[in-house]
């Protein structure tokens, strides 16, 4: 394990290997390590931390192709598991509509609404969302410096785009 992989752990941490965006990596963390603090210590600092309690959602990431808080993950739980950042799902057509309808402002809580909305566009697969289904998604995303208004309309957009193009689904 190379000295850049590893986390800020003790001596007596607990050597983890698992896929975080598409890359093998060998992290040595404490047992009381969020993955959130694994990832950050180990270089993904697109994924951000604000409450650490799970209430905010700026760090969600896809663990095993699920979105989860990854403050309230025990790294040492994710052992062979595939992790996905912000950093591998951000598409350009995401960025841009959020650029376009004002919904990135601070750009704290950015990171978590965009693994929100491609796991929304995922799921939908090619069914259209609603309003207030994409609202719904999205309700474990705090922000405090946009409203909603901008986030839902970005995200509605992409998708009528991608369905347009037979894109429906996101990698």
């Amino acid at each position: 394990m190379s000295t850049a992989d590893r986390s800020d752990a003790d001596a007596d941490g607990t050597a983890v290997a698992l896929t975080v965006d598409g890359d093998q990596v060998e992290l040595s963390v404490a047992p009381e390590t969020s993955l959130l603090r694994a990832l950050r210590d180990a270089g993904h600092l697109a994924t951000t931390g604000a409450c650490e309690q799970g209430e905010c959602g700026s760090c969600s990431v896809l663990l095993d192709g699920r979105m989860v808080c990854s403050c309230l993950v025990p790294a040492v739980t994710c052992a062979s598991a595939e992790v996905r950042t912000v950093t591998s799902l951000c598409a350009p057509d995401v960025a841009d509509a959020l650029v376009a309808h004002g919904a990135v402002q601070c750009g704290f809580c950015t990171p978590g609404f965009v693994v929100a909305i491609e796991t929304a566009l995922r799921t939908a697969g090619d069914r259209v969302l609603s309003t207030d289904e994409m609202h719904e998604h999205l309700a474990g995303n705090l922000c405090r410096c946009t409203g909603y208004a901008g986030l839902v309309t970005a995200a509605l957009e992409v998708q009528r785009a991608r369905l347009a193009a037979g894109a429906g689904r996101s990698t």
